[in-house]
């Protein structure tokens, strides 16, 4: 989970222990905060980067779960200029060379969460109106091109090259019933896990339904053998 906006005391374990789940929480009050709940443990946690510039902010968390390397990213948002969108692009470059150091030592890695960025014109409903938006920016995207290149492949876009798979749409005017969205939250998988997918698909009941009030995402949900 990302963008819990909550600090850790605050977090519903008991809700989570209810369901069979173990949570561990990177949290921050109001803003950002990450969350993986496991019903199969964890054999590690890393809270942050281990950089106290880059942990100001509660954007990461990282665990190993039956051997499988998991990091839980919330990005940057950023504006169209200025120190926020700066900040989006250098939280790319940092997050690419620490994912680099991991991939060096594992070939069991999944890295997923909210990484506000659309990869290409299928990944948003009107790439002519939003070229120059944030989260379409050309910047943007190839920052996050450059991270994708230290060795992770989209999961979904390889298991659905046609399909565009939105995860993110705006509460105003309707816009998830007009199917006015983007692809904006991700599964990325190393090789090895990439073999072991069976399935991936964005749960849109989660974003549709009524009551209670939906997240403006759909989780993206994935299946993977010996897990």
């Amino acid at each position: 989970m990302q963008e819990i906006k909550c600090e850790e005391h605050k977090f519903p374990f008991d809700d989570f222990a209810n369901l069979g789940y173990e949570c561990q929480v990177f949290g921050q009050k109001a803003y950002n905060g990450v969350a993986i709940c496991s019903r199969l443990g964890f054999e590690e946690v890393q809270k942050g980067f281990g950089d106290p510039f880059w942990d100001e902010q509660k954007r990461f968390i990282q665990t190993t779960i039956k051997g499988v390397t998991i990091c839980n990213v919330y990005a940057p948002h950023g504006d169209v200029d200025g120190e926020k969108y700066q900040y989006k692009l250098s939280f790319f470059a940092h997050l690419a060379e620490y994912t680099k150091k991991i991939l060096e030592t594992t070939e069991q890695c999944l890295v997923v969460g909210d990484f506000n960025v659309a990869r290409e014109a299928i990944d948003v409903w009107a790439p002519e109106l939003l070229e120059e938006s944030i989260g379409f920016m050309e910047d943007e995207r190839g920052a996050f091109e450059r991270f994708l290149a230290v060795g992770l492949i989209d999961l979904f876009r390889s298991c659905h090259s046609k399909e565009h798979g939105f995860t993110w749409w705006d509460y105003m005017g309707g816009a998830v019933w007009r199917d006015e969205g983007m692809r904006i939250d991700y599964i990325l998988a190393t090789e090895s896990m990439h073999k072991r997918c069976q399935e991936i698909y964005v749960d849109m009941w989660m974003r549709k339904r009524r009551v209670p009030k939906p997240s403006d995402h759909a989780p993206v949900v994935a299946s993977f053998t010996d897990i």
